[in-house]
């Protein structure tokens, strides 16, 4: 195994993915797919998201009211409660290895097109975003895109949100910062359904 193929597999045990060797590509296991796939196909712009994690409503038991939001991590789901047994299912992109977090929080306020503001703490670990200190205005190539719910915990904003992106392709895969993230159109329709105050439960 040369240096970059072992680079590849080290991310992606770090990842908490199965990895095997064929030929000179590195298979990981997709869970999404549940077969081996090559890393760059897994993490390239050029993946196709798998038709699970299309919109729809499905059954889903739960005794939480309804406008409740529930995000499934391990399965990369994010339930919006109906009621009579029923949810707006969405398929959504977590953080990354580290990044994670699970916990009940609520939504403090929404946003159309939102500006995107780098945490402190983000632009330690990635210099090259210091240009967006003061902000980045919204808009397409903005990476919260079309709509931000953002999300409080008693009241206190927890620099975490539920938003839309500009990489449709990572819908399905571990790779924000903790943020929870939507393609555009499905973030839009959230956004129209989903309450101020509503209960969010990250499990």
């Amino acid at each position: 195994m040369n240096c970059r193929t072992f680079g590849r597999a080290f991310f992606a045990i770090a990842l908490g993915l199965a990895t095997v060797s064929a030929a000179n590509a590195t298979l990981i296991f997709d869970p999404s797919s549940r077969s081996y796939v090559e890393y760059k196909q897994r993490y390239s712009k050029g993946r196709k998201v798998p038709g699970q994690y299309k919109r729809q409503i499905v059954r889903y038991s739960t005794k939480e009211a309804t406008g409740t939001i529930i995000i499934d991590t391990r399965r990369h789901f994010l339930y919006l409660v109906l009621g009579k047994g029923k949810a707006m299912r969405y398929g959504v992109g977590l953080g990354r290895t580290g990044f994670g977090w699970k916990g009940e929080v609520q939504i403090g306020r929404k946003k159309t097109w939102p500006a995107w503001t780098p945490p402190k703490e983000m632009i330690e670990r990635q210099p090259s975003l210091a240009k967006y200190a003061d902000g980045m205005p919204g808009g397409p190539s903005n990476p919260l895109g079309a709509r931000a719910l953002y999300l409080f915990d008693g009241g206190r904003d927890t620099l975490y949100r539920i938003h839309g992106t500009n990489e449709p392709w990572t819908i399905g895969l571990n790779v924000s910062s903790g943020c929870i993230r939507l393609v555009n159109d499905d973030v839009t329709d959230l956004h129209n359904r989903a309450k101020i105050g509503a209960k969010v439960i990250v499990k």
